[in-house]
């Protein structure tokens, strides 16, 4: 219990113990330089406990406990009665302020959902604002036992905590061996998957540890094995890691682009043509290295990330100039099945570069740049199958072709999944490929983004292509844990999300970039943001994504997750006589897509929305309009029904 607390003891022992001995003993499991305000503030704490505890019997008290989450430690946690507290101390606070009650009730929260021994207990966060007046506080309506914050004061928590004992009487059992023994089973946000990464945080403390998330680790060994013997075999190797939507592949690349970066060898840089995705991660470790003094300045910090995460296309753009070799021995292509073919990627050089006669495509652009090097190195290709979702993207085969027509010295590894439709987009041959080897370390079989529907991903894939019946079955396997349902009508959508996504939980509005008969509703695919502030800022900023006012498209989504998804559904995908029909809004009028490659698309991008949500999503399907021959209800009516038919809930 140590490990996860700085100080641990029964109540007995604790008011037993002096102020200084009990600050000594946190002292010297904290790792940071100490300043006098924290253990004034520590001192503050004991002295209100001692009183407010007096002559409680059983029990036990902890100071600086690890919240599930990296990065995070409550105040106290105190185990009384089978309850679990979560006191969370503003000292010298005069007012209860929302960020402070979202910080607390998101700990409970937390500690519920990835802490093996508090997944049915009791659990209640308190604020105490030392200072502050007393607030008439009672308990409200529980979700999963976890309740809302309750408010103290320095003179009145120990009312406060008789009040709630006395209130509870459903209470389960907690031994407490067991439960300071029980797994922590975290599942972090990219982002926070990202700044505890480049904190050198190994992937082990940040992602689940149950069997069937173990095959992230052996992904991340299997990669790392791979570039240890391209480089003592002189060796240029390239390997194919693919994975269900939400399996941890970004994940996997990030670990290895911090792990190495600060190796001279082996040095990595991790490369992504999702700009909203490289924009969203640089800020955040930008923005966690300031608050953590690793920086003095923002300037400064958003470089060090920088070396780290950069767009691909600025990477492409510097070796267009550049003939040498990169710096990088080790480059991870996320998403590369979305690199660019000959077509485009000529088409682009050419007019927005001015690269004439430019004519190989991207992923033979992209090899031939780590060629240049005459020993070793290695490519990671992250494949995010079914994920294609712009206009003359490559693919998986793109990367196929280059390797078979100009690279065939290199060594290849993949996953036998990668030779699958659902994974690879469409069919992909490796028969001609020389130096091809099957690794099934290299796929990724359990989703980590929704930590409560790992087969969510399953179920979009049967109700994309047409089988409610499957994805009816799929999502009964997990409806108990992961709501979805659907509604005509926005406000009342809005209304929901906002009731379930709770404390410090993201929330946003989502639609296809070709949605664009969302507009008459209010919601418009056209405007621009920036995605560092929709996905980052606080909730009470109206630039964020918790205000549901600037929607992200499939593009700005892509890579990234939200906890509650609010889905918008236009009639670019519509369901029309037992089957999906693919529609394209231009100019006035909707005009229907004929090309395969064009359909491919637009069921990817209604893919990539419907998988992003962590804990629930609800989907808003609109009513049309009779007099408006672009929002027709029969436009609308049958998708409606397909989903419900899919298992779907009509929200009442």
């Amino acid at each position: 219990m140590s490990i996860r607390a700085f100080y641990a003891a029964s109540i007995q022992l604790f008011l037993n113990e002096t102020a200084e001995a009990i600050i000594g003993k946190i002292s010297q499991s904290h790792t940071q330089d100490l300043k006098f305000q924290q253990t004034g503030a520590w001192a503050t704490q004991i002295k209100i406990l001692h009183e407010a505890l007096n002559e409680f019997e059983d029990g036990h008290i902890f100071f600086e406990f690890q919240i599930p989450r990296m990065g995070k430690r409550a105040d106290v946690v105190l185990l009384y009665k089978d309850i679990i507290y979560i006191l969370e101390f503003k000292t010298g606070a005069k007012d209860y302020m929302p960020a402070d009650i979202r910080q607390a009730h998101g700990y409970a929260i937390d500690l519920h959902h990835f802490h093996e021994g508090s997944h049915d207990k009791v659990i209640v966060p308190v604020l105490v604002a030392t200072d502050a007046r007393e607030k008439v506080t009672e308990l409200t309506e529980d979700v999963e036992k976890v309740y809302p914050p309750l408010f103290a004061t320095a003179s009145n928590l120990r009312e406060v905590l008789q009040y709630v004992e006395n209130t509870i009487n459903d209470r389960p059992k907690i031994d407490f061996y067991s439960w300071s023994k029980s797994a922590y089973m975290p599942t972090p946000t990219i982002i926070e998957a990202a700044q505890a990464l480049y904190a050198n945080h190994d992937v082990a403390d940040i992602a689940r540890n149950d069997a069937g998330a173990q095959n992230l680790h052996r992904t991340t060994n299997a990669l790392q094995d791979l570039i240890h013997k391209a480089r003592l075999n002189n060796r240029k190797t390239i390997c194919f890691v693919t994975g269900v939507p939400g399996a941890g592949k970004t994940l996997v690349g990030l670990d290895i682009a911090t792990n190495v970066r600060s190796d001279n060898e082996e040095k990595a840089v991790f490369l992504s043509g999702n700009g909203p995705l490289v924009e969203v991660l640089v800020e955040a470790l930008a923005r966690d290295s300031v608050q953590n003094k690793k920086y003095k300045n923002k300037a400064e910090a958003e470089r060090s990330a920088t070396a780290v995460i950069q767009n691909i296309h600025r990477f492409r753009d510097e070796y267009l100039k550049d003939k040498n070799a990169p710096p990088e021995r080790v480059v991870i292509f996320d998403e590369a099945q979305r690199a660019w073919d000959a077509e485009s990627a000529s088409k682009f050089m050419s007019t927005k570069r001015g690269q004439t006669g430019f004519s190989q495509s991207e992923p033979e652009f992209l090899i031939g740049v780590m060629d240049r090097h005459q020993d070793w190195c290695v490519i990671v290709a992250l494949i995010g199958g079914g994920q294609e979702i712009n206009n003359g993207e490559a693919g998986l085969q793109g990367w196929v072709d280059a390797i078979e027509k100009e690279f065939s010295t290199w060594h290849v590894y993949y996953s036998e999944k990668l030779t699958q439709i659902e994974y690879a987009g469409r069919d992909v041959n490796f028969s001609r490929v020389i130096h091809a080897q099957v690794e099934p370390s290299l796929h990724l079989a359990t989703s980590m983004r929704s930590f409560r529907a790992e087969k969510l991903s399953h179920m979009v894939h049967y109700l994309i292509h047409n089988d409610k019946e499957k994805a009816n079955e799929y999502y009964q396997s997990f409806k108990h844990k992961f709501p979805i349902f659907v509604t005509r009508n926005l406000n009342d959508a809005k209304k929901w999300i906002k009731q379930k996504a709770r404390a410090d939980q993201s929330k946003g509005l989502i639609a296809s970039s070709g949605a664009n008969r969302l507009k008459p509703e209010g919601i418009f695919v056209k405007n621009r943001f920036k995605a560092a502030e929709w996905f980052l800022n606080e909730q009470e900023d109206v630039r964020s994504c918790h205000f549901l006012e600037d929607v992200a498209t499939e593009f700005d989504i892509q890579g990234l997750e939200l906890d509650w998804c609010l889905v918008g559904w236009d009639a670019d995908y519509r369901y029309v006589d037992s089957q999906f029909e693919h529609w394209k809004f231009t100019g006035t009028t909707w005009k229907q897509r004929q090309q395969e490659e064009q359909k491919r698309y637009l069921e990817n991008a209604y893919r990539v929305l419907l998988t992003r949500a962590r804990q629930g999503m609800i989907i808003f399907v609109p009513l049309g309009d009779q007099a408006d021959n672009t929002r027709l209800p029969s436009f609308y009516d049958e998708t409606y029904a397909y989903l419900l038919h899919c298992g779907i809930e009509a929200l009442s």
